[in-house]
């Protein structure tokens, strides 16, 4: 194992980007209606990936493909066709520079049914944040995959399908895919998912003193009520939408004005971590700017978490002076005018946005940068759940809300029995947590290679409720896996993404958090809590 070149952080042709769909039929289980991208990340030089839900997933399902692996790099700008069974390379000159939700338009009228991923114009410019649009409203973000589709001038993919998945056991699958239903339908917490969203996480993350509030300074935020799911409902929401076989429909999906700017239905609307992000990271109040900004990021094809962090560093950044450009706390139009230089890669923006924020950051000497292995980190602050904390730490993928444990969903008694945990955890304690983060690392590592939704997934029966994933994999693989061959199959996948990072050049001293992570939140219910780095290594 040696570190390879620096050159490959740069979105280029030698990365493969690959889309799959789910081993379970997306509108036979709920919880499957999703799809995953991977590759090697522009940020991080080593293999990541994204997981998106909507419906482009269930037709690649039925397109004939398994999945789908980008090679080489075309000489003008293309989009890939899956229809009846073959795949070609079409034209694509007259999209570039189209938004998504231009593309799909263009690309429905030439395809009718098809479902289309697509970069805009953030992909095209090679902005390091750049995600991968599907179905308009869908975000395959975080790692800067839809730089490398730039790279390669893919514009965008488009599937259509007739094949239905074979089951081994259909009438047993149905039952199960029964059951699952009534479940889901009958839980609480579904019903409140589908009524407010995961927008309905503001408020209580805010009264435990955990929302990300001015970049990570504090947990608290005094205006969540101003942009949580409970105002949106009242306010902007117009609809409600879901992803392939899913009865919840927690899909926002709103209508508003920022300043004369409309934001319509057709880009859905914001979801938790974008109001997190736009709004109480940044001081934001204002839900219309921020469901104004979050359309943005889907017509551009750019990360909110990722624009969020950056924004919110280039508020701090000139609170103290370290830049020229006067970017106040708090300020809507501020917020909106930074998303869309970004994607367009324009002055300062685009000096982040060509770089990376982590290495912009080293550069301008910002010492307060919320980056893990080049990744900005989500909504999910590890101060109030401190096994979190050694998840980001350790993560190949740089900063990973979607994989180990979050300590506030164990708290309660025998969250996970049948895995032989039989207590629940204090969620400000790091000793002694090691074992129970590798434990969910290998679980989430394990949901994650079934590409399901998180979730539904653990809102049925016990904690993610693997009795029932392992019955409906049974049912429609045929495979028998027990609870150890599920933490067996969790543990391969970390680690060898864990090994491939070794061979990019990562090595023990990048497992590590951010400086803030280590200094106590000054008030609300999670005050004075830091994490002490020499615990979080020992």
């Amino acid at each position: 194992f040696g570190p390879r070149p620096a050159r490959g952080r740069s979105p280029g042709a030698r990365k493969r980007p690959h889309l799959r769909h789910r081993p379970l039929p997306g509108d036979g289980a709920g919880r499957a209606g999703r799809h995953v991208v991977a590759g090697k990340s522009p940020k991080t030089n080593s293999i990541s990936d994204s997981y998106a839900g909507g419906y482009f997933g269930h037709e690649l399902g039925r397109s004939g493909y398994d999945g789908i692996i980008v090679r080489g790099q075309a000489d003008r700008p293309v989009y890939l066709l899956l229809h009846e069974g073959k795949a070609e390379l079409r034209e694509a000159g007259a999209l570039w520079g189209k938004t998504t939700g231009e593309t799909e338009e263009v690309l429905k009228e030439r395809h009718p049914g098809v479902r289309v991923a697509a970069i805009g114009p953030a992909g095209e410019n090679l902005v390091r944040m750049a995600c991968i649009i599907h179905d308009r409203t869908r975000a395959a973000g975080r790692p800067g995959l839809g730089a490398v589709m730039g790279a390669k001038r893919l514009k965008a993919i488009a599937v259509k399908g007739h094949t239905e998945k074979p089951l081994a056991d259909p009438e047993g699958f149905a039952r199960a895919r029964a059951d699952f239903a009534k479940d889901l339908l009958s839980n609480p917490e579904a019903v409140r998912l589908g009524e407010y969203g995961t927008a309905r996480g503001l408020t209580w993350l805010s009264e435990m003193g955990i929302l990300p509030t001015e970049n990570f300074r504090e947990g608290l935020f005094d205006a969540t009520e101003a942009i949580g799911g409970e105002r949106m409902a009242k306010t902007i929401l117009v609809d409600r939408d879901t992803c392939a076989g899913c009865p919840i429909r927690c899909k926002r999906v709103v209508r508003t004005k920022f300043r004369g700017r409309v934001v319509v239905p057709e880009y859905g609307g914001p979801e938790y971590e974008t109001l997190a992000a736009f709004g109480s990271l940044c001081r934001c109040s204002d839900l219309s700017a921020i469901a104004y900004a979050n359309q943005l990021c889907n017509a551009y094809g750019l990360d909110t978490i990722s624009a969020g962090v950056a924004i919110a560093t280039l508020m701090e950044a000139s609170e103290q002076g370290l830049i020229e450009e006067r970017v106040p706390w708090g300020d809507p139009a501020a917020i909106v005018a930074w998303v869309e230089r970004l994607a367009r890669k324009e002055g300062l923006a685009g000096e982040i946005a060509e770089k990376g924020l982590e290495p912009w950051a080293k550069e301008r000497g910002v010492d307060f940068v919320m980056t893990i292995k080049g990744v900005e980190v989500p909504m999910h602050e590890p101060r109030g759940k401190q096994g979190l904390s050694l998840s980001y730490a350790i993560t190949p993928r740089g900063a990973n809300h979607m994989e180990g444990m979050h300590d506030t969903m164990l708290e309660g008694d025998a969250p996970t029995p049948e895995l032989g945990v039989s207590q629940g955890v204090d969620r400000f304690a790091l000793r002694g947590k090691a074992e129970l983060a590798i434990l969910y690392e290998n679980l989430r590592s394990f949901t994650n290679s079934l590409v399901m939704c998180a979730f539904t997934t653990n809102m049925t029966g016990s904690h993610y409720n693997y009795p029932q994933i392992r019955e409906l994999l049974r049912y429609a693989t045929g495979l028998e896996i027990s609870p150890e061959g599920m933490l067996e199959i969790g543990e391969r996948n970390f680690a060898l993404l864990r090994l491939y990072s070794g061979l990019v050049g990562y090595r023990k001293q990048h497992d590590g958090l951010p400086r803030r992570f280590h200094e106590p939140l000054p008030k609300g219910a999670s005050a004075g809590q830091p994490i002490d780095p020499e615990e979080l290594r020992a």
